[in-house]
């Protein structure tokens, strides 16, 4: 198959591999925080609510190493360390933002589908 959703050199396709990367909650929301400018881990940890700071750590790490986010460290005692979004990252965050609008837009519509769904499948058949 050609196009965007053919397996790439390596033999994975591009779409799901940074989709299976990018699509779980946390990534979305520390980028979506990174946006805004560069923070620090325990600032990032309060913003996100129910995020650990085990999951945080991953993340930040997920998202460094596939070169969306960068982590700065500054000689201080104890040392301070920032994390920023890369330009790759803020290409992302652009489309971030676009998915959000659309998402914010429709939601209503795909809870009332899902009500009438839920309603028409009550009794468990399919």
């Amino acid at each position: 198959m050609a196009g965007p959703m053919a397996d790439g050199d390596d033999g994975v396709c591009p779409v799901r591999d940074v989709l299976d990367r990018l699509g779980d909650a946390w990534s979305v929301l520390v980028i979506s925080h990174l946006e805004q400018g560069p923070a620090r881990f325990n600032a990032l940890r309060r913003a996100i609510a129910g995020i650990s700071q085990r999951m945080l750590a991953q993340t930040l790490r997920k998202l460094e190493r596939d070169g969306l986010a960068s982590r700065t460290v500054f000689p201080t005692t104890p040392p301070q360390v920032e994390y920023a979004l890369t330009d790759l990252g803020r290409s992302f965050s652009t489309h971030l933002a676009q998915l959000a609008q659309w998402a914010t837009h429709h939601q209503p519509a795909i809870r009332a589908s899902r009500r009438a769904y839920d309603a028409a499948h009550l009794d468990g058949e399919e």
